[in-house]
């Protein structure tokens, strides 16, 4: 019995953090099962390794960083004395560790056309809880810190607020896979300077700069990757792909896809649907990345015009044009980029608009004040809002949020 638990104790390495130590059998376990092991083949940025092609890390890479993160938070913690049991700090790695188990194949462009109404911190949540009874209640405690029902409110923190381990993971490790150096952080100087005051997980006042940093990276990392206009135009291409074949497949249309894939396209699966049968989230759990775009490959040679026209324009990247601005798209011009589709591709029939002209709005928030607030703490004991704290730069202008407005439309379409 004492060799299989030592058996269990495995070491990762990792790129990003070096030799991650998997510290429990219970951990181990969660690594090892299916729905976990998923996580290999999703890709934690989706669309993104079109603009930067090292972007193929996965979301089991950032959740094995999260943990290994979150392991370092509690010893520090510990050596500052607050005190953080065995059962805790196993309960904190594994809410940690599943935190991402929810997310779908492309993740946000799969909440926007598969599933309705329904986030991935819910599926998530789901996943745990059939988890939970999988494992004969050894995550009830895992579960009370994800959703913030453990009395220890700093742990809950840890896993999810505005200076949480996952956020320091995603930043430091999706600036190593695309090269772009703006989003590298100290995330050891970071968690270092962690400390608690009256249950509240805070940043002693000398760690005020990597603070800065974390926040303005942050800001950086989202205008450069995540909402990086190629990456818009991608991903709101698959969102209308996937339309596309949901409204094939509901109207009777035989589409190839997997048995996972064509059951979501088949029919609009709600909240209450999740609630009522409790095996639907386990067939969610059967999708992956690789559904999707073994189906796209096929979906290239289909009858439909536009089934066809979007899915060979993302296996072959003929994307679509994105342009951005601070002013929402005049009507007018709208009204003519559409007219312009219809008469380019009279073959696709009315309606081909909606799938080949998309607006939007998207918001960079670097930190958000009205939310849990990141907070220093001074050694006199006094307590501060990093926004108000900062001397270097004005974190407070980064607290308002900046919106751009998008349009996205193919490229063949002349500029009007």
């Amino acid at each position: 019995m004492k060799q299989a638990s030592r058996n269990k104790r495995k070491i990762v390495n990792d790129p990003v953090h070096g030799f991650v130590t998997i510290s429990s059998e219970l951990l181990f376990d969660l690594i090892e099962h299916p729905v976990f092991q998923r996580l290999r083949r999703i890709r934690q940025l989706g669309m993104t390794s079109y603009v930067y092609p090292g972007a193929l890390h996965t979301r089991f890479h950032h959740a094995i960083g999260a943990m290994h993160l979150t392991q370092e938070a509690i010893d520090t913690l510990r050596l500052k004395g607050f005190e953080i049991t065995g059962e805790e700090a196993e309960a904190t790695l594994a809410a940690i560790l599943l935190h991402d188990i929810g997310h779908g194949p492309y993740s946000h462009a799969l909440e926007h056309s598969i599933v309705s109404g329904m986030g991935h911190e819910e599926l998530s949540l789901l996943l745990m809880q059939r988890l939970n009874r999988e494992f004969s209640g050894r995550l009830d405690m895992a579960i009370e810190v994800f959703t913030n029902n453990y009395p220890k409110n700093f742990l809950h923190q840890l896993v999810s607020s505005q200076l949480d381990m996952d956020r320091l993971d995603y930043l430091k490790r999706d600036s190593f896979y695309t090269g772009v150096s703006e989003g590298v952080i100290s995330t050891d100087r970071i968690i270092k300077m962690l400390t608690v005051h009256k249950d509240e997980l805070m940043v002693e006042d000398k760690g005020i700069y990597s603070i800065e940093k974390f926040i303005v990276a942050r800001r950086l990392m989202y205008w450069q990757v995540y909402y990086h206009k190629t990456v818009v135009s991608a991903e709101n291409m698959l969102i209308n792909l996937l339309k596309r074949a949901k409204y094939l497949a509901e109207s009777g249309e035989k589409l190839f896809s997997t048995p996972a894939l064509e059951l979501f396209l088949q029919h609009r699966f709600n909240r209450e649907d999740f609630a009522i049968d409790e095996n639907l989230v386990e067939k969610f759990a059967l999708l992956d990345d690789y559904d999707i775009f073994a189906a796209i490959k096929v979906w290239a040679q289909h009858p439909d015009f536009l089934l066809s026209m979007l899915s060979r324009s993302l296996v072959n990247r003929q994307l679509f044009r994105a342009e951005f601005s601070d002013h929402p798209t005049d009507e007018n011009r709208i009204k003519t980029l559409k007219n312009a589709i219809l008469e380019t591709w009279p073959q696709a029939g009315p309606g081909a608009e909606d799938y080949l002209l998309t607006t939007g709005t998207i918001t960079n928030n670097a930190y958000i004040p009205e939310h849990d607030k990141i907070y220093l703490l001074y050694r006199n004991g006094r307590v501060c809002d990093i926004a108000d704290a900062s001397d270097q730069l004005n974190i407070s202008v980064l607290t308002s949020a900046v919106s751009k407005h998008f349009i996205v439309y193919p490229k063949t379409i002349p500029e009007f």
